[in-house]
């Protein structure tokens, strides 16, 4: 490594040397502007600030999680092995009432801690109180698409003032003019948001250019539901609605037939996989996967918030929903190694308009090296061994948009930022059900 210069957050020229790309040695030049220069194997037409040596580990494209409630790091491991709507109804929405600023900063905060040390560098995220958040991330240096959730619940009143919220945000997180930051709009889920309320979102979210993230067939119930009140399962309602195009990103879809498939593949929606969360909370369905690849849809990964998965570690969904697809639709050929990582990066900034996911010249620089541990030893497959043997922690570096955020394991000031959310969890819970027994 250079000596004598701060290597973390520096968008400089950076060459990193003995990483291993695609099965061979080879070095990679980031060219200072966020971007990748070069991939050979050898770089001498380069001048470069910073020469990291990675010593074999294996470089991959960083990843992308698709569907996230950041700040609920803070209820990680508050109300676990409870059926899905008694755990909202009951544990998740009474704490949540009790948010502020600072615990949705100190919440997202350390998502992006955790991101980066497991190697995403961005995230799809749909939360309250969305400015704090974006606090969060510029600090951080990754990337994310934040929108306000929207929760109307057929009242024409609350419809008004969730407008309201969802265009302030959306305005000021377009405000910070931060490259890596993209506003989007969240209406809830079908059960939680009027007709009125999922066509204004799929109206504004068009009319501002930005992704509109929902969730959908998330459970037999809500498909039973949503017939019994409007006549048709939820992607013809939410069709009905506006709500599909490319820019829909559909969380959860587990519970599609053939012709929501098609929708989806029609309209150019893009559904995430969020396999660990669906499983913890007995969805008792996993997203067809090879039936919607055949189809054409585009299916990025998420690990949904740490209160019901309960972590946001990307390598280890990634073998988790490679490994759910094999045994529940019983075909170990289901989801292979080269398509879990697909779909948990490049799948994902594709949906975002982000052009990463890739270890090419003119792809962004969003780069993790996977070091060499006794789990990816030896190294037939790379891939393989990305997807089924290792973790989130034997990422060693995590570069977003050419800058380094953690090297050798190190990002600074993350004591503080465990130390501060740590709090800010206890003393809301301490709140919430202070409250909540009166």
């Amino acid at each position: 490594m250079t000596e004598d210069i701060d290597i973390y957050g520096q968008q400089v020229p950076i060459l990193i040397r003995n990483a291993r790309v695609n099965g061979k040695i080879q070095e990679i030049y980031l060219d200072g502007t966020g971007k990748i220069g070069a991939v050979a194997e050898k770089i001498t037409d380069h001048e470069a600030e910073l020469v990291l040596d990675a010593n074999r580990a294996t470089a991959l494209p960083a990843m992308c999680n698709m569907h996230t409630h950041a700040a609920m790091e803070l209820l990680r491991g508050y109300a676990d092995d409870m059926q899905l709507f008694p755990w909202l109804s009951t544990k998740i929405w009474p704490t949540e009432a009790h948010l502020t600023e600072s615990d949705i900063y100190a919440g997202v905060k350390l998502a992006c801690l955790e991101m980066i040390r497991t190697g995403t560098t961005a995230f799809n995220d749909m939360y309250f109180m969305m400015e704090a958040a974006a606090d969060a991330v510029e600090e951080s240096g990754i990337r994310a698409c934040l929108s306000y959730c929207m929760i109307d619940n057929g009242d024409a009143e609350k419809l008004e003032s969730e407008k309201r919220a969802m265009q302030a945000t959306v305005k000021n997180l377009k405000a910070r003019n931060n490259e890596r930051i993209l506003p989007g709009v969240s209406p809830h889920a079908v059960y939680t948001v009027s007709e009125e309320g999922l066509r204004w979102c799929a109206e504004y979210a068009k009319a501002e250019n930005v992704p509109l993230h929902i969730h959908v067939s998330e459970t037999e119930q809500e498909v039973t539901d949503c017939i019994a009140a409007h006549g048709m399962r939820p992607p013809a309602w939410l069709d009905k609605c506006g709500v599909l195009s490319p820019s829909c990103i559909a969380a959860h879809s587990c519970w599609l037939d053939a012709d929501d498939i098609r929708l989806y593949a029609e309209r150019g929606v893009t559904a995430v996989h969020n396999p660990v969360s669906n499983m913890k909370l007995a969805g008792n369905r996993a997203l067809p996967y090879s039936e919607m690849k055949a189809a054409g849809v585009n299916v990025a990964l998420g690990t949904d918030g740490a209160s019901s998965n309960n972590d946001l570690d990307m390598f280890a969904e990634m073998k988790t929903a490679a490994i759910l697809q094999k045994f529940f639709w019983n075909d170990p050929t289901a989801l292979p190694a080269t398509d879990a990582l697909q779909i948990a990066s490049r799948n994902g900034f594709k949906a975002l308009g982000i052009n990463a996911g890739v270890i090419a010249p003119g792809y962004l620089a969003d780069i993790i090296l996977v070091g060499r541990n006794p789990m990816n030893v030896p190294c037939f497959n790379a891939e393989s061994n990305a997807v089924y043997a290792t973790n989130g922690l034997a990422v060693e570096t995590t570069i977003c948009n050419g800058a380094i955020l953690m090297y050798d394991g190190v990002i600074p000031g993350a004591e503080e930022i465990m130390e501060e959310a740590e709090k800010a969890a206890f003393a809301l819970t301490a709140r919430a059900e202070a409250a909540n027994s009166a």
